[in-house]
């Protein structure tokens, strides 16, 4: 790889951190950082944060409209698939019995699993759709 496509993928795994947390995510770069989290009751909404074009196109601005939903989860978390591997490997070991995928969305009340919104349901859609995917299931169990 040259210099410059390192350089322009750094920018691109920088601004796609900076707007998730700007959306007000708390990002779990490591493992004992998602246990700690998943060990809080309540619920959590994990992102799986990715550099794809759906992720920067779809569920970024997704995560950021959803949580303007009367009803919101009590943690609100993201994880970055391809970059903290260890933290995104813990986190996806709550998510029985579904594949990982990313983006991706994963909504936990005390640490279990309850659903997700998985990268094939985000892939194809618009921000619009995927926000009301995520506020129909805190709407049923926040």
């Amino acid at each position: 790889m040259s210099m410059d496509f390192n350089l322009f993928m750094n920018d691109v795994v920088a601004t796609a951190r900076e707007e998730i947390k700007a959306a007000g995510y708390q990002e779990l770069t490591t493992s004992e950082e998602v246990e700690e989290v998943m060990g809080k009751k309540g619920t959590t909404l994990v992102m799986v944060n990715s550099v794809c074009g759906c992720a920067g196109g779809v569920a970024r601005p997704a995560a950021k409209a959803a949580i303007s939903n009367e009803k919101t989860p009590d943690h609100l978390v993201t994880v970055f698939a391809g970059q903290d591997k260890d933290a995104t490997a813990k986190a996806r070991s709550y998510f029985t019995g579904f594949a990982p995928s990313s983006p991706s969305f994963a909504l936990l009340k005390d640490g279990e699993i309850i659903n997700m919104v998985e990268r094939h349901e985000i892939e194809g859609s618009d921000p619009e759709e995927v926000v009301g995917m995520l506020q129909y299931l805190f709407n049923k169990y926040c």
